[in-house]
């Protein structure tokens, strides 16, 4: 999943980086914004100084004061937010990012710290770069943005990833991480070691041609009613693939599929809309081989169906995404794809025809619409000690903070409204995304290879049951070993 965030626009990059709730270090019940309750934490130190009880107002913000009534000072840390795409800032474009550069600018003058994104490794690397350097440590001020591996999860198990549910500047009850989940993700137990803020990218969901369904005698905008209704469901969707597929000059030729597609990406989707999953977590923080739940094996055994009635295939000798070019010519009514398709800088630009785009229908076991959010994970080396990992995470606390007025700012949907988005696909179904979801545990399995393990396998010749037998085994003694590591 995280392969396609390399592709999008830098704009879209820049804006998820700005997504947040207004929920702050001082929102803590009247905790005093300290250390925590950690038993090695060094009283004396001036993070445990900073009370929430002694604050005022500046520039419209609430100023968090230690005991001595004075601005919490980190001491002129200069704190770097390593990530594997971040350039040069740029100068605001919009009111908005004008909003946001001043509130920064304020927080940095106020708390005396600077802070900024900067790329400093690759996306391949970054999982092995941090933890050689939570391995080895170093007097940087660093604070990680990751991705799912399953070296993060070793990572995890083996004291690399700091707790940062010791940490009282963090309130993981707040919008800004209730909107996506992850710290539930990268969790052990009651313990925490991942964060992100703000709203969760959408995903996985439906385009739909809307010249193709008209000349089928389809509304395009019933699918978009339908899916507002409620009644946006499997069965629906497969009644319009009947309709729109069609052998126009009856010569044994299929002239417009119902669908195109990578197979894997609406496998996935579809067990998680029929409430399925491939790993799932107990009551306990226990992962659990989820493959052969009823949920689960419903979906697989509809998608093998659909994939065989309407999948176009590709032709002899064509590349690997050659369902692209298909959807792009008019070769198919329906595409499953990411989101992120649509936005400005990717191959749906150059779609001559209009389109739609609605979330996945939902599956027979599911009572709602089901999008699978994947963040990138941030983290604070282990290696550092209590002290400075306070102010590290104090300081990144203030940073995904909002400006004001700008509380429930949604920047992924600004980003969509520069693509090849109709409104309603934006208003409603983007939106949507962002906020009907849930995580995901199959990434966090060492040795777990979902795509040639398991996934690419299910096309329309498959045998589910069969798929399943060769793998279950595998699967199983992987959670086993997974779950030795769980505190």
């Amino acid at each position: 999943m995280r392969r396609s965030l390399t592709t999008k626009a830098t704009a879209i990059i820049t804006m998820a980086a700005m997504l947040f709730s207004m929920a702050g270090c001082s929102k803590n019940d009247g905790n005093t914004a300290g250390n925590g309750d950690d038993k090695t934490a060094n009283n004396e130190s001036s993070a445990d100084q900073a009370s929430e009880g002694d604050s005022a107002a500046d520039d419209g913000y609430e100023i968090i004061k230690d005991k001595d009534g004075k601005p919490v000072d980190l001491g002129g840390m200069e704190i770097i937010i390593r990530d594997w795409w971040s350039g040069d800032p740029t100068d605001p474009a919009n009111e908005y990012e004008e909003a946001v550069k001043e509130y920064r600018d304020w927080i940095q003058e106020t708390y005396n710290f600077t802070i900024k994104p900067q790329a400093m490794s690759d996306w391949g690397t970054t999982p092995t770069d941090f933890v050689d350097y939570a391995t080895t440590g170093g007097d940087e001020n660093y604070i990680f943005t990751l991705r799912d591996d399953p070296a993060i999860t070793s990572a995890m198990a083996n004291g690399l990833m700091y707790d940062l549910s010791t940490l009282d500047c963090l309130d993981f009850k707040s919008d800004k991480f209730q909107r996506n989940l992850l710290h539930e993700q990268y969790s052990s137990g009651d313990h925490i070691y991942a964060m992100f803020a703000g709203y969760s990218e959408a995903r996985t969901g439906v385009y739909f041609n809307k010249r193709l369904l008209k000349d089928a005698g389809v509304d395009p905008e019933s699918i978009y009613d339908m899916q507002k209704d409620g009644t946006w469901t499997w069965d629906a969707f497969e009644e319009l693939l009947s309709k729109v597929q069609k052998d126009k000059d009856n010569d044994g030729v299929i002239d417009v599929y119902g669908l195109t597609l990578n197979e894997g990406v609406m496998t996935s989707e579809a067990i998680f809309a029929n409430n399925g999953s491939y790993i799932d977590k107990d009551k306990d923080g226990k992962f659990k081989y989820n493959l052969e739940s009823p949920e689960t094996l419903e979906a697989l055994e509809w998608c093998v169906k659909i994939y065989k009635k309407y999948d176009m295939p590709d032709p002899e000798g064509a590349e690997w995404d050659y369902y692209k070019e298909a959807f792009l010519n008019g070769q198919a009514a329906f595409l499953v794809e990411d989101e992120y398709a649509g936005c400005p800088g990717n191959f749906l630009e150059d779609m001559k025809d209009e389109v739609g785009f609605v979330m996945f229908p939902k599956g027979p076991k599911a009572d709602d619409y089901i999008n699978v959010w994947c963040n990138n994970p941030v983290a604070i080396p282990a290696c550092y000690d209590k002290e400075k990992a306070w102010k590290l995470a104090f300081a990144w606390n203030l940073y995904t903070n909002p400006p004001k007025g700008y509380e429930d700012y949604n920047g992924y949907l600004s980003t969509a409204r520069n693509g090849i988005f109709d409104s309603r696909a934006v208003d409603e179904t983007i939106a949507m995304m962002t906020e009907k979801g849930k995580i995901a545990y199959h990434s966090m399995i060492p040795n777990l290879n979902l795509g040639s393990d398991f996934v690419w396998n299910i096309g329309p010749d498959a045998v589910v049951s069969e798929q399943v037998e060769k793998i279950r085994d595998t699967w199983k003694s992987y959670v086993d070993d997974a779950n030795k590591n769980i505190k």
